[in-house]
């Protein structure tokens, strides 16, 4: 059996017991738990069989090692709010409450479970692609990783500063002004680290790309090719999902309105104005 063919009973099998585990616990975030580590073991089912069937093998190996990365940054930051201790994400109680019990466990199976465990493995067909057309590296392939890690170190510095502010936060009794970090690299982005995480899998897209070019596929095929369909699909549900998790900080905190008002939604930028809201 070819490599995506072990890629997709394994996340079959990833599918049913989400599934399963929603029902019987009446929690819905098992995708968010494993949601650092299946495209992990994905892009390592590429690479091992890079590595078996011999010749330029390199490049998915690399691509299985950012993926790695990835993963054990996310798992870590994850795990220490804790999100492997039975806790549930907030969004999901906000809908099951705005949704008759049927409609929800329709969009849990559909969205939650099947859509959300497709997408993780449509972000790893790049590798799938390198697979396909083994091609010594080059200097975009050195590009591509050296942003791919830079991203990484964005996303680890916002995570850092969300985790100290709460930190303050709960120490101050669970109140701390504005209600919300807005300092460091949330002066630039209300989401940095969404940014990060969305560049990296663009640049493990483009590690992809590389390969199909340096193979001989053109602009069609090469530099543009189905495997993009996955950094395009995670893009859109990290900007849906924005926009809800917004509409709820709005009601939360007065100041939100202001912040989103002069600062950037995803991508950094420079502030437009000063807030009103004072720095925390």
């Amino acid at each position: 059996m070819n490599s995506l063919g072990v890629v997709i009973i394994v996340a079959a099998v990833v599918c049913a017991f989400c599934w399963v585990a929603s029902l019987i616990t009446k929690d819905t975030s098992w995708v968010d738990r494993l949601w650092s580590i299946a495209p992990v073991v994905y892009a390592w089912i590429f690479a091992l069989a890079a590595l078996i069937g011999g010749g330029h093998s390199a490049r998915v190996v690399v691509m299985a090692v950012l993926a790695t990365l990835w993963g054990a940054r996310l798992t870590f930051n994850f795990a220490r709010k804790g999100g492997y201790t039975g806790m549930e994400d907030y969004r999901w109680a906000v809908l099951r409450g705005r949704m008759k019990p049927w409609a929800f466990q329709v969009f849990n199976l559909v969205f939650i479970v099947l859509y959300q465990n497709a997408l993780l493995v449509l972000i790893t067909l790049p590798a799938w692609l390198a697979l396909r057309h083994p091609a010594p590296l080059t200097g975009w392939d050195a590009l591509f990783t050296v942003l791919f890690l830079g991203a990484l170190v964005l996303e680890f510095t916002a995570d850092q500063q969300q985790w100290r502010f709460q930190q303050a936060k709960k120490r101050a009794g669970g109140h701390l002004e504005p209600g919300f970090v807005n300092t460091g690299l949330f002066r630039y982005s209300r989401h940095p680290n969404f940014f990060a995480e969305q560049a990296q899998w663009w640049m493990f897209y483009a590690l992809g790309a590389t390969a199909a070019v340096t193979a001989g596929l053109g602009f069609w095929g090469g530099v543009v090719n189905v495997t993009v369909i996955g950094a395009v699909l995670l893009t859109a549900l990290f900007v849906g999902s924005t926009v809800f998790t917004e509409s709820l900080s709005s009601a939360k905190y007065p100041a939100y309105a202001g912040y989103r008002r002069t600062t950037s939604m995803i991508v950094p930028w420079f502030p437009r104005r000063r807030a009103s809201a004072q720095p925390a």
